[in-house]
């Protein structure tokens, strides 16, 4: 089906409630082109009895698949400008006060748990690039610190400078939903559930929001590490995720393949490796096989879904087991000056460190000094929480 051009676009979702129906509108966009599916309404809700609660909130249905052959349009410009990454900008103690535009549900009925993408608009006041991190500081009082507010949580920004609307303007996170279950009776305990988290999934749009920019979740206050290099814009970069540590990687693609940036013209290979439990839990797979489909000699695309594969020795698929599938390919990259990144729980760095020491191994290196190579020419970038 083609593609619909629109040079100003606002719409009004109708979002069913338990006896009405309510409207919400969308921020506008300029220039945009949307393929057919980003007009389909997608049910943020989770039927499941545990999230009753809800069932009144305001749910806009703004795809977050936009991924379309004709790049977009972005704007202002001047975001281009700095010439280094904005840091720090709003600081835990005096938080910028921001506000949810929208939050969509975007996994299968059949993923354990529940990711939601969260539109947030900040009115261009909040400025940063791409790899850098947002801290949330949910409402309410720290239990563990009377009369004082929440900690900040951080999290990874998936969207580019332009945000999901290519105006400057808003910054979008990928946020799972933490849940906690009792061990003996197996039924959901609220009062362990992830504070931040779930503020965020349960958000609706108008919600305020508080805050904090530019942080980096492995080093502190420097939001460095993650940064996409754009020296070159032809060289590779290899991206390792598991989860919703796939977000700024979204963000570095949606920078490389869907936006029109005059000084950044993409010509190397982007490799995602991207680690879920099952195909539902799979997180904007339709914008990443968008970008296979059209930059084939540019973008390559790896899946590993522990619970649907199996790995050589007959057992669950992880991501390391993908990297060690083409572990040849990716030293032979790493040897030419590719860029390595890894985000996500900090859980799946000891399984990708083991592999890789293997692999080195096996080629007759040396892992812990191939490592300090790769560190020292900063082809090496970690985020995991």
């Amino acid at each position: 089906m083609a593609h619909l051009a629109v040079s100003q676009l606002s719409m009004t979702v109708p979002v069913r409630t338990d006896s009405t129906l309510r409207t919400s509108s969308v921020f506008k966009a300029n220039n945009v082109r949307f393929g057919d599916k980003s007009w389909a309404p997608l049910l943020s809700l989770d039927l499941k009895s545990r999230n009753a609660r809800l069932r009144n909130r305001y749910v806009v249905c703004m795809s977050v698949q936009q991924a379309s052959r004709s790049k977009v349009a972005v704007s202002p410009l001047e975001l281009e400008d700095a010439k280094e990454p904005p840091l720090n900008l709003y600081k835990p103690k005096e938080p910028y006060t921001a506000t949810i535009v929208s939050v969509e549900r975007i996994v299968g009925p059949k993923a354990p748990g529940e990711t939601c993408h969260i539109v947030i608009d900040h009115c261009g006041n909040v400025p940063y690039w791409e790899g850098q991190s947002y801290g949330v500081i949910p409402p309410g009082e720290n239990p563990k610190k009377p009369g004082s507010p929440h900690n900040v949580r951080l999290y990874s920004i998936a969207s580019t400078r332009y945000g999901d609307s290519f105006d400057g303007k808003t910054t979008s996170l990928c946020v799972r939903r933490a849940v906690y279950y009792d061990s003996l009776t197996g039924k959901e305990d609220p009062s362990k559930n992830g504070v931040c988290s779930n503020f965020l999934c349960n958000s609706k749009p108008g919600d305020k929001i508080q805050i904090t920019a530019n942080y980096d979740v492995l080093v502190g206050p420097s939001g460095k590490i993650m940064l996409l290099p754009e020296d070159n814009p032809n060289a590779t970069h290899i991206m390792i995720a598991t989860g919703t540590g796939v977000a700024p990687y979204r963000g570095y693609l949606r920078r490389m393949f869907m936006e029109s940036i005059p000084n950044y013209k993409f010509g190397g290979l982007a490799w995602l490796f991207l680690g879920v439990a099952n195909t539902d839990s799979l997180l904007y797979d339709e914008e990443f096989s968008k970008y296979l489909q059209d930059y084939p000699d540019h973008f390559r695309y790896d899946k590993a879904l522990s619970r649907e594969q199996k790995n050589k020795n007959g057992g669950k698929m992880y991501v390391q087991d993908k990297i060690e599938e083409y572990s040849d390919e990716i030293f032979k990259l790493l040897d030419g000056g590719a860029h390595i990144y890894f985000c996500g729980l900090k859980g799946m760095m000891p399984g990708i460190q083991e592999t890789l020491k293997r692999v080195a191994d096996q080629r007759g290196e040396n892992w812990d000094q191939k490592l300090s190579q790769l560190k020292k020419n900063k082809q090496w970038h970690v985020e995991v929480y």
